[in-house]
């Protein structure tokens, strides 16, 4: 047996290494950045641990042995579900690893947005003391905050924006048969936009949200509204978003994701004031780090033991 890590963001991998050898698993660590070098190094491979590298059709044919992709996070836009499905391949994620750090993250974003923090801070390192600097400045009891998909984590996010005052809505067409049960008001995206003043976008990537968040949702927007982006960065529109912080439509944004990363060194977000640019850094502590290893492990391990894994992306016909 085999398994074959494609590449990893410099992670220790003793653990894994000893877990996998202790039932007779090989393990191969690479860093691969092609389609051909993650062919050439998973040869016989039953199962490929996948952190950002795509996984497309062309290497999933070219592994007869696959059995199993599974990946380092939550998403899985980057691996051709479909492809694995036909020939026989599960592919798992571990979605529940880190929902209170990006719910966290997400906060710390929203408060340093609304109550202006970092532009204060800026404000006072260039030489000015003056409490207009911050004005208009409004209660957090008169904001409300429309969360884009009501999942694990902006449920989280919810009661703890709850606890502090905010009004919460949310727009997740796939809850609309269990609305009455939920602890926030269910709208439409549109609804959302208009009565927002911080809007968070909590939304996977799949088809049906890829931007989503567009010119014409971004219109509809109040002029003070922030945007906060901890999920997917293909779920906003970046080019229209830019446009309209230029235009003064939306007055900030802060951003964990973007749909291209790392940012490049002459993006506009890197010379707006008004915008807070993270390293898609919102899934990160130590404790969801060694959540997600573990929650991986268990995923292969049932694998190489003839088990079905946990947290699986795309249910096989069982024959």
């Amino acid at each position: 047996m085999k398994v074959v890590i494609t590449d990893h963001a410099y992670m220790d991998f003793t653990e894994e290494k000893k877990r996998f050898e202790s039932i007779g698993a090989q393990l191969i660590i690479a860093q691969c950045t092609s389609e051909e070098e993650v062919i050439q190094v998973s040869e016989d491979a039953h199962v490929l641990i996948n952190s950002d590298l795509p996984i497309t059709r062309k290497i999933i044919e070219a592994l007869p042995n696959l059995k199993l992709i599974t990946r380092y996070g939550i998403g899985v836009d980057h691996i051709d579900v479909e492809a694995a499905t036909e020939h026989g391949v599960y592919v798992t994620n571990v979605p529940d690893y880190c929902q209170i750090d990006v719910a966290d993250h997400a906060l710390a974003l929203i408060l340093s947005l609304t109550q202006k923090i970092v532009h204060l801070n800026q404000k006072v390192k260039q030489g000015s003391w003056d409490f207009s600097d911050g004005a208009p400045l409004h209660r957090i009891q008169t904001q409300t905050v429309g969360l884009i998909s009501y999942g694990g984590i902006a449920r989280i996010l919810s009661k703890k924006l709850q606890a502090i005052g905010f009004t919460v809505i949310a727009y997740d067409p796939y809850l609309e048969n269990v609305k009455a049960s939920l602890d926030v008001e269910l709208v439409s995206l549109e609804a959302l936009m208009q009565q927002s003043d911080v809007v968070s976008v909590h939304a996977p990537l799949v088809k049906e949200t890829y931007h989503l968040i567009d010119r014409e949702m971004l219109a509809l927007a109040k002029p003070h509204a922030v945007i906060v982006n901890a999920g997917r960065g293909a779920v906003i529109h970046e080019a229209h978003l830019i446009e309209a912080l230029q235009n003064g439509q939306i007055a900030a944004a802060g951003i964990d994701v973007l749909e291209v990363e790392p940012i490049a060194r002459n993006h506009p977000f890197l010379t707006m004031d008004q915008v807070i640019v993270t390293p898609h850094f919102a899934f990160y502590s130590e404790q969801a780090m060694e959540e997600l290893k573990e929650k991986t492990m268990v995923n292969v391990m049932a694998m190489l033991q003839g088990e079905k894994p946990q947290y699986i992306v795309n249910p096989l016909n069982e024959k």
